[in-house]
């Protein structure tokens, strides 16, 4: 009885540190995770860390940590024009990541989302 009270135990820890190294599941877990990878990551990547010649990485960004909420808002709604001298990439950033359906709701969903990458690529900083 021990023996497989102890071999479940076992198994069960392997299997949640197995599923916690591979990332687990593959669903969205963070508010706003499901409203960023269908409406920024073609751009963005589905990490947000960029994709090269399309979109910057907002993991880091000084330009989403400088701003509010409600600029960061505002500036997903009308997006990034070609001839914006901000422009650095080169791309133009539609408005509403080119997904008109987007909400008021759906946009704060993603920038609180934009937050918690910003606070884990942070907290991974700090730790190395």
């Amino acid at each position: 009885m021990k023996v497989t009270l102890y071999l479940v135990i076992t198994l069960s820890l392997v299997l949640a540190f197995t599923l916690t190294a591979c990332g687990g599941s593959q669903e969205p877990s963070a508010p706003g995770q499901k409203q960023f990878i269908s409406t920024c990551s073609s751009c963005h990547g589905p990490t947000g860390k960029g994709v090269f010649g399309a979109g910057k990485d907002l993991t880091a960004s000084e330009f989403v940590a400088d701003k509010s909420d409600a600029e960061l808002i505002e500036f997903i709604k009308t997006g990034r024009d070609l001839n914006d001298p901000l422009n650095t990439t080169g791309v133009i950033m539609p408005p509403k990541g080119g997904n008109p359906a987007l909400s008021e709701e759906e946009m704060q969903d993603i920038v609180s989302y934009l937050r918690a990458l910003q606070e884990q690529t942070e907290k991974e900083q700090v730790a190395q």
